[in-house]
């Protein structure tokens, strides 16, 4: 299937945003809610690779990428992210919608991103028939804030920070301070994301590996325990963190069969 990529400039108030949208030549139908990708802690357009691609001829549908404020193309963010960042980041999506001509929207995020997917799904219930979680953490766990720890010390060695250079640029010790200084910082340690779950009026499709460094098996259990209505957990088998690139088919084809129903 062929599919047409076009790059966007967002103005907002708080800066310009880059945008990338894929869309199949033969779009089965213009109505079906565009995918809205939200991309993870130290990701943008770029980190999600050939995803965004498979997706749209997988799901039939166009689908949208964009750098957070701060992330990848997109501008400088002003200062340091709120303990509240997550849920912040859904009042980003009526310009993105306006700016892209977006109706209806499939909010899809990965880790840290599949927690925005869910607050923005619980934000605009109206727009948001369905929604996509994948390793997504939906509270402050131990096991999520050690491998953080780790990292962090990873990325102090020499030459380290040049791996986020290549996608954020001079942008990059922003990025990791912005990741590494949210989670770690003792006033997050609380946060959770029980509300925005209870206020998602959509079916929700989660997954997550069953050897996720960054998150247990908790979360997804969580997440199918609090968002009303039809959901579906998928639990992928010998997978880490990033199950769209350790198991690429699986993904596609679970996401197609829950698009699909």
């Amino acid at each position: 299937m062929r599919v047409t990529v076009n790059d966007h400039w967002i103005v907002t108030a708080n800066g310009t945003l880059f945008a990338r949208a894929w869309a199949p030549l033969d779009l089965r139908r213009d109505s079906d809610a565009a995918i809205l990708l939200f991309h993870d802690s130290l990701g943008c357009v770029e980190v999600w690779r050939d995803f965004p691609k498979q997706l749209a001829e997988a799901a039939g549908r166009r689908v949208v990428a964009y750098d957070r404020l701060g992330f990848g193309r997109s501008a400088p963010h002003p200062g340091r992210l709120t303990v509240n960042f997550i849920r912040e980041e859904a009042e980003v999506v009526p310009a993105l919608r306006h700016a892209m001509g977006l109706d209806a929207i499939i909010p899809f995020g990965h880790s840290v991103g599949g927690a925005m997917a869910i607050a923005t799904a619980a934000r605009w219930p109206e727009c948001c028939p369905q929604v996509i979680a994948v390793a997504a953490q939906c509270f402050a766990e131990e096991r999520t804030l050690s491998s953080i720890r780790a990292a962090k010390a990873e990325f102090a060695r020499p030459g380290q920070l040049e791996r986020l250079a290549r996608y954020h640029g001079a942008k990059a010790r922003w990025v990791l301070e912005a990741w590494t200084g949210s989670w770690l910082t003792p006033a997050f340690a609380t946060w959770r994301l029980d509300d925005d779950l209870r206020a998602v009026r959509c079916p929700a499709l989660v997954l997550h590996g069953d050897r996720d460094e960054y998150g247990s098996l908790e979360h997804p259990k969580q997440i199918a325990q609090l968002v009303p209505g039809a959901s579906r957990v998928v639990i992928i088998d010998d997978c880490g963190h990033v199950p769209h690139r350790e198991h690429l088919t699986r993904v596609l084809e679970e996401v197609a069969r829950f698009l699909a129903g």
